[in-house]
């Protein structure tokens, strides 16, 4: 049997904690913005054994470029693949 918590009060305040009182007057655009514009940026975690065998982000990268090339292609087209969020 679920139970449910009684409201202890019906007064709701807003008012938020002064940690989160911002000041959007001294907002800026990002200056980064526009280095990714047209980029598909994705993050991917490597398990500890296969970062252990790369040096860098540049070496997975032509690894993963050698064993695209090497991989045999077929003529019909594949439906893209989902992401997992």
């Amino acid at each position: 049997m679920l139970r449910r918590m009684k409201k202890t009060s019906s007064e709701v305040t807003d008012e938020l904690r002064p940690e989160y009182d911002l000041d959007f007057k001294r907002m800026r655009p990002n200056r980064f913005a526009g280095r990714l514009r047209g980029k598909a940026v994705t993050a991917v975690v490597l398990d500890a054994d296969v970062a252990d065998v790369f040096q860098s982000s540049e070496a997975v990268n032509d690894f993963l470029r050698s064993a695209i090339k090497a991989m045999p292609t077929s003529s019909a087209p594949r439906a893209p693949r989902k992401r997992r969020v």
